[in-house]
């Protein structure tokens, strides 16, 4: 499947239909994934880093980019990857290596060590470089960290959100907004807008019901699989 179809996947959806994206660790993970149907992955820093032994934020790029290529050589649907802040490589490099790796996507993050946000109109015109560099060739993510370590102020989501789909953003991510927040959000962002879930159905439903284009998992699918293997351990030495 090619960039463009997986773009498409998020316009003209009708009301209450995201495009639900679950989010693989590994290629095991990947392939029981797109096994149960699913028409494309978006694979977690987070979950990455957890697989490798990494804490969240600390995977080396090269690992980050080797494990990318791993999940994708392993299904056959689109892969979107979340590639964090771009690890200080410059928009030509990040591109390249996305495209080496085989991912028709990736997730941009908007603060600094997830503990600092960006000037918004210096992190615009990087996204607008990173945009130049890849052209039509990658799907781009922009996420919008205010309700995570900003103010939470939806005024000040909506006003990235902008900057960033002006740049030439595909979507937008403000992550972890509260879903009571996400009608407003809807109504001031055009454009597709992806929001963070629980991996439960009652948790997608509502965001669903609420107006998400696009719903992603973050690293809560490998924990849920952990914590189930936890489980399952615990039991055998009962």
């Amino acid at each position: 499947m090619t960039v463009a179809t997986f773009r498409a996947l998020h316009h003209d959806r009708a009301a209450g239909d995201p495009l639900v994206l679950p989010g693989p660790w590994d290629a095991a993970s990947a392939r029981t994934l797109a096994d149960a149907g699913f028409p494309a992955l978006a694979i977690p820093s987070a979950g990455v880093a957890a697989s490798l032994g990494y804490e969240d934020g600390s995977t080396p790029p090269d690992e980050m980019f080797a494990a990318v290529a791993r999940i994708v050589r392993a299904v056959s649907v689109p892969v979107s990857a979340d590639v964090e802040g771009g690890y200080g490589l410059t928009p030509g490099e990040l591109v390249e290596r996305l495209i080496e790796a085989g991912a028709v996507g990736c997730n941009l993050e908007d603060s600094v060590g997830h503990a600092t946000l960006k000037d918004p109109q210096r992190h615009a015109e990087w996204l607008a470089e990173v945009r130049a560099e890849a052209g039509d060739a990658l799907f781009i993510n922009a996420r919008v960290d205010t309700f995570l370590v900003g103010t939470g102020d939806p005024a000040d989501a909506v006003a990235r959100a902008r900057l960033y789909t002006a740049a030439g953003a595909d979507c937008v991510y403000p992550i972890l907004a509260p879903p009571e927040v996400l009608p407003v959000l809807r109504e001031a962002i055009a454009g597709p807008i992806n929001m963070v879930a629980g991996p439960d159905q009652r948790s997608v439903a509502e965001l669903a019901r609420l107006g998400a284009t696009r719903i992603t998992f973050g690293p809560g699918m490998q924990r849920y699989a952990m914590g189930a293997v936890g489980d399952l351990a615990a039991g055998l030495r009962a």
